[in-house]
């Protein structure tokens, strides 16, 4: 996983300005003479401000940055306010779950809002903050968002120079994992108060977390395991490393560091990596508290089974979404940028340098992310289902082979010494009608016979090169997304 590609080195550099940016908003809060737990509380807005804000471009960024203290602090006044009244507390906490979730349907901005506000709900409960706490910690928050701003946009733009894939959408209707993630919060509140009445609010963090960037029933019960075995890794290493540091400030430092620098490396990569560096650094957290010791690592952990239990019930019985459904709908948009990638790139070839394969080509793979995280189910060592299991890996075996081409297709299409050949928009008319009779089967269609061109120029004959095996690889996908769908 620590080997896996970088290009560009941007997984090293969005983690290395993290660091920065994180530590640069606990000092600014440490300089001004605020309380540590204000320092903590800087620090995690500056993390939500670098982590959930993932917008298509540089403007929509700052603003979504901009305007996350607006929708964070009432959410925070709301906690505090009702922080020694269970009841409301608690119904105001699962609102705000079924708020934060919904709010996806607004896209990386609304997921971005609804994580914040989640979390500076969770960040009172984690610091016990009252009505008394209120003022330094609207205080803080905004410090720590503008200090992350400033080494975002300021310092460190890595999206100006090294632009990210589009965000794809959650495949499901918002409003239906809304009613899921409240459902498994709700359970894991009540459970997770009957285990502790102090610590309750690990279990719903946990099933909140779940629900992130999941689409269906398989792939939300395959990510609480990997929560759960990461949660137990991070356990281990917090007993290890930070139960010993008693809370030493200059080592914790340097451990935090590291598990911020880990959690922006490992997150695109390794969900159960992810949670181990953010379980050691709550754990090094609570050290430099006074309030560590080996007992409630262990409750920790306890919280997170309860919290993933919760989850798994909640996809399972509140209006589930099959893990085919949600394939199915990140197959559709692969094709659909296959479809794209190749009308441009043939335009490009014909002449028209208004065509621009490479978009399309980003967005492929966008989808096949959503893809991998999807059929991940299918794919587990454990699945009993080895028909379909054979199947998805087919699938994702000729959808790699398809970007793969699409790159060098949209590679080639960039040369400016292509010769204008009218061939490739003849074999992109075949691979169009591949894509059509993959996501729309109405019979077989015959594609139009390729005409007369100039002489061969070599860039066109590697670009039809990469066109016929587009077209063989889609025609490739044909036998296992038309076979039945067995339970």
């Amino acid at each position: 996983m620590f080997a896996a590609p970088d290009p560009g080195l941007r997984r090293l550099r969005v983690s290395a300005r993290a660091v920065l940016g994180v530590g640069s908003a606990v000092a600014a809060v440490a300089w001004a003479g605020l309380p540590l737990q204000a320092a903590v509380v800087g620090g995690l807005a500056a993390l939500l401000a670098l982590f959930t804000v993932a917008d298509p471009t540089v403007r929509r960024q700052a603003l979504t940055t901009a305007l996350l203290p607006a929708v964070g602090l009432p959410v925070l006044a709301l906690a505090a306010v009702l922080h020694r009244v269970p009841p409301g507390r608690d119904a105001a906490f699962l609102a705000v779950v079924f708020c934060g979730v919904a709010a996806r349907r607004w896209g990386p901005r609304g997921n971005a809002f609804g994580i914040f506000a989640f979390m500076m709900f969770f960040a009172a409960q984690f610091l016990g903050a009252g009505p008394g706490e209120l003022p330094v910690l609207a205080v803080v928050v905004p410090m720590g968002v503008a200090v992350a701003a400033l080494v975002r946009f300021g310092v460190w733009c890595v999206e100006r120079h090294t632009p990210g894939a589009p965000a794809a959408a959650p495949a499901p209707p918002a409003t239906r994992q809304a009613f899921q993630a409240a459902a498994a919060c709700g359970f894991a509140l009540a459970v997770g108060q009957a285990l502790s009445g102090e610590r309750w609010y690990w279990a719903v963090g946990t099933a909140w977390w779940i629900f992130v960037n999941t689409a269906s029933r398989g792939e939300t019960l395959v990510r609480g395991f990997r929560r759960v075995i990461g949660t137990a890794g991070g356990i281990a290493a917090g007993l290890a490393v930070a139960v010993p540091l008693h809370g030493a400030p200059a080592p914790t430092a340097v451990l935090v560091a590291a598990c911020v620098f880990g959690i922006f490396y490992t997150a695109p990569l390794s969900y159960s990596w992810m949670v181990f560096f953010v379980t050691l650094m709550a754990g090094l957290l609570y050290g430099l508290l006074g309030v560590l010791h080996p007992g409630l690592l262990a409750l920790r952990l306890e919280q997170t089974a309860v919290g993933a239990a919760g989850a798994g019930l909640a996809v399972a019985l509140v209006l589930p979404v099959t893990t085919h459904a949600a394939t199915d709908a990140w197959i559709r948009r692969a094709l659909e940028s296959v479809r794209h990638c190749a009308a441009d790139a043939a335009r490009r070839l014909a002449g028209d340098p208004a065509a621009d394969p490479a978009p399309h080509v980003a967005e492929l793979e966008s989808a096949l992310r959503g893809l991998r995280a999807s059929i991940a189910p299918l794919l587990h060592p454990l699945s009993p289902l080895r028909a379909r299991r054979a199947r998805a890996r087919q699938v994702m075996l000729a959808l790699d082979d398809c970007a793969r081409q699409a790159r060098g297709l949209a590679a080639l299409a960039a040369d400016p010494v292509a010769s204008h050949d009218a061939r490739p928009t003849a074999a992109c008319a075949r691979v169009e009608a591949a894509v059509g009779r993959l996501t729309a089967p109405v019979g077989p269609s015959c594609a139009a016979p390729a005409p007369a061109g100039p002489p061969p120029h070599p860039a066109t004959d590697r670009a039809l090169a990469h066109l016929h095996d587009l077209e063989a690889a889609l025609t490739g996908l044909a036998d296992p997304l038309r076979a039945p769908v067995r339970a």
